[in-house]
């Protein structure tokens, strides 16, 4: 399927999404926010796919949300409507079965930001700058920026980023643990695919319940993600993968795995 906004390169089980509205610096808008939908539902259909790339231009990842349709969100229900479809599709970003890996360049601000955050892995280019600057044009952030960035980075500094709207480097995003690595601009690309062939070399199924059991878990208190964990480790008890894996240990040698 094509997307107006978005470019997709499946090859090799890896999936290259690219954001595609150069002329908007990559904002956000409700039409990028429906391919980005359908897209990540051909992805999760396809087992052909075992990790996916999220990336933009060279200057901009996504320069925020596009400032003309949030002028037209001008009562609670036309920006409830708004804001809940982009919340329902980065949920399902960060909920995709496979690693998704946000490899950004240039500006990451505002919905940007938000995007990369629903990533489970952050690559930087030397560039690049994370901001939510939603509370100088009198705005929050809305797409998980209240919520992502203080458990991603604690919530001291995530208030100064809110609060003052100020965007911080690729090496302060790097510091504060924002992002998992700082690259040049020109081996960004090189070194998310490194990444990723790494996550596609794991047992599939495996990699899959990790994921789950990380996210989930993320949202409960810390003796029911325990549990929940002890019931993901029992489930992978029966599967081909961990036999093979436990096998090869003993055996010293590569272990070869079916994604079963």
């Amino acid at each position: 399927m094509n997307y107006s906004t978005l470019i997709y390169e499946p090859k090799d089980k890896l999936g290259i999404i690219t954001i595609n509205r150069p002329d908007s610096f990559n904002a956000i808008n409700s039409q990028l926010v429906e391919d980005l939908d359908n897209l990540l539902d051909e992805i999760t259909a396809d087992s052909g796919i075992s990790a996916v790339i999220l990336t933009g231009h060279e200057k901009f990842f996504a320069a925020g949300a596009d400032i003309k349709e949030i002028c037209h969100n001008n009562t609670p229900v036309k920006a409830h409507k708004f804001i809940k479809n982009i919340q329902a599709v980065f949920d399902k970003l960060e909920r995709i079965p496979v690693p998704v890996i946000a490899a950004v360049s240039g500006l990451a601000l505002g919905g940007g930001c938000e995007m990369s955050m629903a990533c489970d892995i952050r690559i930087a280019a030397e560039n690049a700058k994370f901001g939510q600057p939603e509370i100088n044009i009198g705005v929050i952030p809305g797409a998980g920026g209240t919520q992502r960035l203080p458990r991603l980075v604690g919530t001291g500094r995530a208030k100064e980023m809110l609060f003052t709207g100020t965007p911080i480097d690729a090496r302060e995003a790097y510091r504060i643990g924002l992002v998992n690595k700082v690259v040049p601009i020109s081996s960004l690309m090189d070194e998310a695919k490194k990444m990723a062939l790494k996550f596609i070399a794991q047992p599939g199924y495996t990699l899959k319940v990790l994921k789950m059991a990380v996210n989930d878990g993320m949202n409960m208190d810390l003796r029911s993600a325990t549990a929940y964990e002890a019931r993901c480790f029992e489930q992978l008890a029966s599967t081909e993968d961990q036999l093979e894996g436990l096998t090869a240990f003993v055996e010293k040698r590569t272990p070869v795995y079916k994604g079963m």
